[in-house]
């Protein structure tokens, strides 16, 4: 096919596979995932190699996207309103993970230092999405609820901050560094990089902000939002900083600066849905099959110590919130589904370490099915253990 059959060809079949799914409850993205991997190179080959290679273009743009509208969720009310129990349970819980993952892959799956990191920062992610559907779909109320709808709103940001860090250690230990000084400056440089993206994010959102008296209709400030958002996702990629965190900053600080500015948030939302179902049946493509059975331990390793780390980060958080027994003891498992963010950072981690980047990419694709099918069940459980449904 050539790209633009292609792009018809993803989107209709896209359409349909996600209605297909619904059917039986499963959320839109695992229809995308499990169609990118029937009609990828590894089975029925349908996609254009154009198309497959610009992928990273595509990915960059979806991945700003996503990382602005996460941005929203840091405004200064909403903090003041869910108050220092959300984000101690949700600092723990991505630790947790974090931890728990690398510790697994380095000293059980015998993994390089590197990889193990990498694998670690991605199981910080949540799928927000997966979770609200749930919660919408059985009514749920309480204080375990909106406990829950605070962490999966700020979870992903713990991740992207994570990721930052962890990458700039991975690719020290990759190019074989290891002196102490040389890990310090690389550190150095991931504060840097994290101080530069907000800076970045910051001057970007004033900027909008200020000059959005001059976007009357919502054609106008549609184009004007992304302009915004391709300088600053742009920028960024040429100043070397966190493309993920400048644009989940500038909607942070967005937010903040004045509310009338959550109006560009459900304008992008007019135009995103079939950016997004591209972006996760290319990235479903990108699983290869052939490797796929040779991971079964690193797959499962991942899924279990993944949910592990979450549960007890959780846990312990509660504890020191002084949170609900409910909350304690039910939170790691209404925190399972993984998605979005996730398959971004892979993809980011398969274009930085290209002997080992497929491995991490079709680790998270595989495993991202399993979660967004059993993470929707496991999400209704908590809840329902909770008192809440």
């Amino acid at each position: 096919m050539n790209t633009i059959l292609s792009l018809g060809f993803i989107l209709l079949t896209g359409f349909f596979s996600a209605r297909i799914l619904h059917k039986i409850k499963l959320p839109a993205v695992t229809a995308y995932l499990l169609l990118g991997i029937i009609i990828g190179p590894s089975l029925c080959n349908f996609l254009s190699t154009d198309l497959l290679e610009s992928s990273g273009l595509i990915s960059n743009i979806v991945l700003g996207f996503i990382a602005f509208t996460i941005g929203q969720n840091f405004l200064r009310d909403t903090f003041t309103r869910i108050g220092k129990q959300v984000l101690w349970i949700s600092l723990f819980e991505a630790s947790g993970a974090w931890v728990l993952v690398t510790l697994l892959f380095v000293f059980i799956l015998r993994q390089p230092l590197y990889v193990s990191l990498t694998f670690g920062a991605i199981s910080a992610a949540t799928a927000p999405a997966a979770t609200v559907m749930v919660i919408r779909e059985y009514n749920a109320k309480g204080p375990f609820t909106e406990t829950l709808l605070g962490i999966v709103a700020i979870d992903d940001a713990w991740c992207l901050i994570i990721f930052a860090i962890s990458l700039a250690v991975a690719k020290a230990l990759y190019i074989h560094v290891d002196s102490a000084y040389f890990l310090l400056k690389i550190l150095l440089h991931s504060l840097i990089e994290i101080g530069g993206a907000f800076i970045l994010g910051g001057c970007f959102a004033w900027l909008l902000s200020k000059l959005s008296k001059y976007a009357h209709t919502t054609e106008q400030s549609l184009i004007y939002l992304l302009g915004f958002l391709l300088l600053n996702t742009g920028l960024g990629m040429e100043l070397h900083l966190s493309v993920l965190l400048a644009n989940m900053f500038l909607g942070a600080i967005l937010v903040n600066l004045d509310p009338e500015n959550f109006r560009f948030f459900d304008i992008l939302k007019r135009i995103d849905p079939p950016l997004y179902l591209i972006f996760f049946v290319l990235a479903g493509s990108h699983l290869d099959i052939s490797v796929l059975t040779k991971l079964r331990l690193l797959g499962i390793g991942y899924l279990v110590s993944r949910v592990l780390g979450k549960s007890v980060g959780a846990w312990i958080g509660g504890q020191i919130s002084h949170s609900t027994t409910s909350i304690k003891r039910y939170m790691g498992l209404g925190l399972v589904p993984q998605a979005g963010v996730a398959l971004g950072v892979a993809l980011i981690a398969r274009a930085e370490f290209p002997e080992v980047g497929g491995l991490v990419l079709t680790v998270i694709v595989a495993t991202t099915v399993v979660y967004e099918i059993v993470g929707p069940v496991c999400t209704k459980i908590a809840l329902q253990r909770a008192g809440e449904i």
